[in-house]
């Protein structure tokens, strides 16, 4: 068992429990572990793990919304380094989008559920996990919201050759492979519920343009369904200083997990309970 006082810091650490949901490792943040709150299932990107910007989790929970972070296939918990290479990615996701129920029923079925308003169910992913969230949206699912960031959704797009002859990565993903998960294909089966995509224009690894081409398709279709395509909210920066510019919004982090936290409580209808010291 992963010891919580040298991997998260103490304002979390009071909140937070390390469990298996579903066979997933997963760090599981509360308000307070005694009232209903709102609930986010979150993914981490490939090569990191749950722990990774507790930042975040502590935005949540000051903000009334629990959080549900999972290790990936193959990372964190269940390290495998064969799962972390860029030619692993898709089965990654793959199996991350099969295992997402099963950590559902887990957290609904803990001595603790009463805390977990299943009302209020969100997901959201950064990279990686982000594409597994939105694959995921694509088929029937009891999530009222959803949010993602330096991801995407056209998986062909994303992984054109042509297109990614200066990323500093190569998937060697076969076409048929990536049709079998791509989200931009399956669009027809994704309800309309509000969906926050965060970005950097500049983003060296999962090119704006690719996501942005995805997000005006999902608005279309919302539009299609009867919708309000407003309900797909975009945030941009041009450029961050992040690694690659990819990873955590660089000086704009911050601002990110603002938006993010206000998003999810408005969506969320999340009711704070109290800050945690620390």
């Amino acid at each position: 068992m992963p010891d919580l006082s040298s991997s998260l810091p103490s304002a979390l650490r009071v909140q937070a429990r390390y469990l298996r949901l579903g066979g997933v490792p997963a760090l599981v943040a509360h308000p307070d572990w005694s009232h209903s709150a709102p609930v986010v299932v979150w993914m981490h990107g490939r090569t990191v793990n749950k722990e990774l910007d507790p930042g975040r989790y502590l935005r949540w929970i000051r903000s009334g919304i629990a959080a549900c972070a999972l290790d990936l296939p193959g990372h964190g918990e269940r390290l495998d380094e064969s799962m972390l290479a860029p030619t692993r990615t898709l089965d990654v996701v793959e199996q991350m989008v099969g295992e997402i129920d099963g950590v559902i029923a887990d957290l609904c079925a803990m001595p603790e559920a009463r805390c977990f308003d299943m009302q209020r169910l969100a997901i959201g992913g950064m990279s990686a996990g982000g594409m597994a969230t939105l694959r995921r949206l694509c088929d029937p699912h009891p999530f009222v919201a959803a949010c993602v960031e330096a991801t995407c959704g056209d998986f062909a797009r994303l992984y054109d050759p042509a297109g990614g002859s200066n990323r500093p990565w190569e998937s060697g993903h076969a076409a048929e492979r990536i049709a079998g998960l791509d989200p931009a294909r399956r669009l027809e089966g994704f309800r309309p519920v509000p969906v926050l995509a965060l970005h950097s224009e500049a983003d060296q690894w999962v090119p704006w343009d690719a996501q942005r081409g995805f997000l005006a398709a999902l608005r279309e279709h919302y539009r299609r369904a009867g919708a309000d395509p407003g309900l797909v909210e975009i945030k941009t920066w041009t450029e961050t200083g992040a690694p690659f510019e990819h990873a955590g919004f660089g000086r704009f982090g911050p601002e990110a997990k603002t938006v993010q936290t206000e998003f999810l409580s408005r969506a969320l209808d999340a009711r704070p309970r109290g800050a945690f010291g620390g």
